[in-house]
């Protein structure tokens, strides 16, 4: 076999900590597969392991992922000789990597470990705030005290640590395709300036890197999506060339299609045309999907070019506490006994605080769920609903303020509204992390792989301009559907995913139809999505087209409260809003064969 003609076959067992546990294995026992790869972080999650380090320099890593995943494929892994890459590290990735050392002589097995470093940039904070960094999107100052402040590593590391003969390849916080690319890199020997196939590697890595969200996991038309308990877990085909095939273990439920896989390539990409990468920047405006097969989808046409100076910094820091309450409430007017129940908590509590000298809160909110109210605004058609829940969140620099706030919950039982019920015991103040994320020239970083005693120092391209914005394209002619017209709901005649970056929602719109993409763009204009989403969006809502796989992604900015840990709604990362905007009514030809009858 050529080495064109080679494939190499890649799992995505994890797409965040706290994922299912049936993933590995299943990819181990009937997947096939050469590689594993798990991504496990999240802004809050390295918060966490943070926290448990500070108490414990043993920990500081997912420990999940030692005791319940490797334990249970370790021997299957290495007696088939698939090689392990997860950032299960976190802030230890030393510490997980003796855990798993211990693991492995626990079975009778050795393995070669390595575990890249240079990720943690916390000793470069004191110069950092003399340099009045800021941050990316808000423009905020420095926090006086962060808790962590890590920098996504791109794919060199792992292709090192894999030239050296790591059979496992534990990482901190890196870019979370690099597990995947880093591992393409090494087997096909691409260079660092061979950016189209870069870009190829990174769509890969980007496919499995959210786990079944690739194998029909929040897809629009979800009852097309059969058994959803023994879904299966990504794995993709990668060639020389770059392009691969998506599919998923035999046996297995879930589905792969190219709108599948459409709406995953859209997730959290921002701009298409400049997705920024440590290693390269890549342009998906041109890929095409294409089913070859039963569960199988050939991608191919990413482009890329050089990618910019500076890697991407992920910080947290403390910002007082948070809490969050909920009662359920039943009966006739459920949505507006809710919210006057709502009201009175909060009332009850700032008279409390005035008593017990505290400040007021820092943020509150009341949402309904149910009454559609917090979700869709004026859009919502439920607000009449017999059945609703109370959700209350505050803010504030004390947690024993919180505290009394937390005891005030209960009462409501008894005091105020008929059809109060479901007070689950009472809710308890947490820390409210926060997310700050900032540029940082690559120069100042100083990547290594250390297998044993042995650290081997990474060499990355740096000093790179910055990335050129993509070339104004010629203004698109709309043309206007003639014809008899209906209304219809946006669902009847496209897909779409939503995600999250900090505070910016990300909503990728796919038409059902490649010929439907003109008319749906007439329709989905920046300012209508902004009118239909106002009442959750507060910034900027900016389209960009993607007409190989006839799409467009809308970047909404200020639209997540904050978003992640900041943001006090029930839907904080904007799982939801792809299905708002989806409700949005929208004119069609008369003549178009729409299936279903989608409300």
């Amino acid at each position: 076999m050529s080495e064109n003609e080679r494939s190499v076959r890649i799992g995505g067992a994890s797409g965040f900590w706290g994922d299912s546990s049936v993933g590995a294995p299943q990819l181990v026992n009937v997947g096939k597969v050469d590689y594993l790869v798990f991504d496990y972080l999240a802004e809050l999650t390295m918060s966490i392991l943070a926290a448990a380090h500070s108490k414990d320099p043993s920990l500081g890593y997912a420990t999940d992922f030692v005791a319940i995943t490797m334990k249970a494929i370790l021997k299957d892994v290495a007696a088939q000789g698939i090689k392990v890459i997860s950032n299960a590290g976190g802030v230890n990735p030393q510490a997980c990597a003796q855990a798993i050392a211990a693991l492995a002589t626990e079975q009778g097995l050795t393995l070669k470990i390595a575990v890249v470093q240079g990720d943690d940039v916390m000793p470069l904070v004191p110069q950092l705030r003399g340099e009045g960094v800021t941050e990316m999107q808000s423009g905020a100052e420095l926090p006086a005290r962060l808790l962590t402040a890590n920098a996504y590593l791109g794919a060199l590391p792992v292709r090192q640590a894999l030239a050296d003969g790591a059979q496992v390849v534990i990482t901190g916080r890196c870019v979370d395709s690099a597990v995947t690319l880093g591992a393409l890199m090494y087997e096909f020997g691409w260079e660092t300036a061979d950016y189209d196939r870069l870009a190829q590697g990174c769509l890969a890595g980007h496919i499995i890197e959210c786990g079944c969200q690739a194998t029909g996991g929040l897809h629009t038309d979800w009852e097309s999506v059969p058994d959803w308990a023994h879904i299966g877990y990504p794995v993709i085909e990668c060639r020389a060339d770059g392009s691969f095939v998506a599919t998923k273990p035999p046996g297995t439920g879930g589905l792969v299609n190219p709108a599948v896989i459409a709406e995953q390539m859209l997730y959290e990409i921002g701009d298409p045309q400049r997705y920024l990468l440590p290693d390269v920047t890549c342009d998906f405006s041109g890929v095409t999907l294409q089913a070859v097969g039963e569960h199988r989808v050939l991608v191919q046409g990413a482009r890329g070019l050089a990618p910019g100076p500076a890697y991407k910094v992920s910080a947290t820091y403390m910002d007082g506490f948070r809490c969050s309450a909920q009662l359920t409430i039943v009966g006739l007017d459920a949505a507006r006994k809710a919210r006057r129940t709502g009201e009175a908590i909060l009332e009850r509590t700032r008279e409390l605080f005035a008593q017990h000298g505290f400040a007021d809160f820092t943020r509150t909110l009341i949402e309904v769920l149910g009454s559609e109210q917090g979700n869709f605004g004026l859009h919502a058609r439920t607000c009449d609903v017999r059945e609703a829940v109370l959700r209350v969140s505050a803010m504030h620099p004390h947690k024993a303020a919180l505290e009394l706030f937390a005891r005030e919950i209960a009462p409501a039982g008894t005091s105020w509204s008929p059809g109060t019920t479901g007070a689950d015991g009472r809710p308890k103040p947490s820390p409210a992390i926060k997310q700050f994320a900032f540029p940082l020239d690559k120069r100042r970083v100083a990547p290594a792989v250390a297998i044993g005693d042995r650290i081997t120092p990474v060499a990355v391209p740096a000093g790179q301009p910055a990335v050129p914005a993509p070339a104004a394209a010629d203004p698109a002619r709309e043309e206007t559907a003639t014809g008899p017209m209906i209304e219809v709901p946006l669902v009847r005649v496209a897909w779409g995913r939503s995600g999250d970056k900090g505070d910016t929602s990300n909503i990728g719109i796919i038409a059902r139809r490649p010929e439907w993409l003109t008319v749906l763009r007439e329709q989905l204009t920046e300012a209508r999505v902004a009118q239909w989403l106002a009442h959750l969006v507060q910034g900027t809502v900016t389209r960009f087209d993607v007409p190989g796989i006839h799409a467009m992604n809308f970047v909404c900015t200020r639209a997540l409260d904050g978003g992640g840990m900041a943001s006090l709604r029930n839907d904080p990362l904007g799982k939801g809003m792809a299905q708002i905007l989806l409700s949005m009514p929208v004119q069609v030809p008369a003549s178009w064969q729409l299936q279903g009858e989608r409300h």
